[in-house]
């Protein structure tokens, strides 16, 4: 259904600028071929397709598989858009190797590592499963720091967002080229620096966890 994705997009996009002040920057950091893992903050149900509008590229998701429980046409819809279901409560080897298939054959995937919405807008300390997937395909990294959707709540407010709506994209980069396996303590310190290139992204009060961390990025510029 490849009229689908670009449909929700332009309706999408209607909406958005129809009831909400939204607005992007950096769409030229966004690499236009090539495996990429766009990483983002999460904070609601708005965000997947707030960055399908935003973003001048063709995206995936992984989606938590309880949304997939609303019968047929919702799996459809979800399948169709780009969706496909993680369960986030252990290691989904079905979902790690579709999204290593998708960045093997040049696709892009976005992945929100905390694995949940934020709480009260604040960046989660987030899940390691990013750095295996990122080493194992090659992918280059693309940091976007969503504003503005934390009180948007259900999917239906899809239709009609409201506020001041900011997605900042920052510029690709690569993770430093290790050999051999990866120790706990470096897996952490690469999913920290992930993340840190997000949260130099947002204001400081959407950092949470990586507050200190994104001042000290800042004050190293």
């Amino acid at each position: 259904m490849d009229w689908l994705y670009p449909t929700c997009n332009v309706v999408q996009r209607f909406t958005l600028r129809a009831f909400a002040d939204w607005e992007v920057t950096g769409r030229e950091n966004v690499p236009s071929m090539g495996p990429l893992v766009v990483v983002a903050n999460h904070l609601s149900n708005l965000d997947p397709p707030l960055l399908g509008a935003s973003l001048p590229r063709r995206i995936r998701f992984l989606a938590k598989d309880t949304l997939f429980v609303g019968g047929p046409l919702v799996r459809w819809f979800l399948g169709s858009y780009g969706a496909f279901p993680v369960n986030r409560d252990g290691a989904d080897v079905r979902a790690y190797r579709w999204a290593l298939n998708l960045l093997n054959n040049d696709g892009a995937l976005v992945v929100f590592p905390e694995g949940t919405r934020s709480k009260n807008g604040q960046m989660q300390k987030a899940k390691p499963g990013v750095v295996g997937l990122v080493r194992s395909a090659k992918a280059s990294i693309l940091p976007v720091a969503i504003t503005g959707t934390e009180r948007m709540g259900t999917w239906m407010r899809a239709v009609n967002p409201t506020g001041r709506i900011r997605v900042r994209i920052g510029e690709v980069f690569s993770l430093p080229d290790i050999e051999g396996r990866l120790s706990k303590e470096v897996t952490e310190s690469l999913n920290t620096m992930i993340m840190q290139r997000v949260a130099e992204l947002l204001p400081e009060e959407y950092r949470g966890e990586y507050r200190d961390l994104g001042r000290s990025v800042r004050s190293a510029d």
